[in-house]
């Protein structure tokens, strides 16, 4: 091997510490905590979260409800979000397929109401699974920012109006002569 060819070998190869953390074990287990609120939450709605429904006056009632299908609606994008990444991780997708589907996993608008009289009136259980599912979402917000960062397009160079052609143009145009 020539002194040439050692150094085209040694060329380093970046790693990507995203593409290493959503294969780690870190990723299993921001995936198995994110399945099992989803599996909790959906425990909880079915069962004593209807019972504590019905005690709420009609204020907070509505405040459950809302926010009941708020918290729903984060926890199935979540879900979405992290088994595409699954799938990647283990080779059943690419990351390419996986950016292409992940668009419709909407991970920024999942807003949740998380202080204030109508939070306060809801009940306990359903204010901690709101809150640790809004964890949860900025963690998964931050994993994505990282592998499918989102790429900015070089701004196009705006024509400035020149006021003399348009001047010369509406000439042209009132004697009825193209510029």
């Amino acid at each position: 091997m020539t002194d040439e060819t050692r150094k085209l070998s040694i060329v380093p190869e970046t790693v990507s510490f995203a593409d290493r953390l959503a294969a780690s074990q870190q990723f299993q287990a921001l995936f198995h905590e994110g399945m099992a609120l989803v599996e909790e939450t959906a425990a909880y709605l079915d069962g004593n979260g209807r019972s504590e429904s019905k005690r709420l006056e009609r204020p907070a009632s509505l405040a459950y409800a809302t926010e009941s299908m708020r918290l729903t609606t984060r926890l199935m994008q979540l879900a979405s979000w992290l088994l595409l990444q699954r799938a990647v991780n283990e080779g059943e997708m690419s990351p390419d397929q996986a950016s292409t589907d992940k668009n419709r996993v909407r991970l920024d608008r999942l807003s949740s109401a998380n202080s204030g009289n109508s939070f306060d009136a809801l009940p306990l259980r359903l204010q901690d699974l709101i809150l640790r599912s809004v964890r949860l979402q900025e963690r998964v917000q931050h994993l994505d920012a990282m592998l499918y960062p989102v790429e900015e397009k070089p701004e196009e160079p705006v024509q400035a109006e020149n006021p003399v052609a348009q001047q010369i143009d509406r000439i042209f145009a009132a004697f009825g002569k193209a510029g």
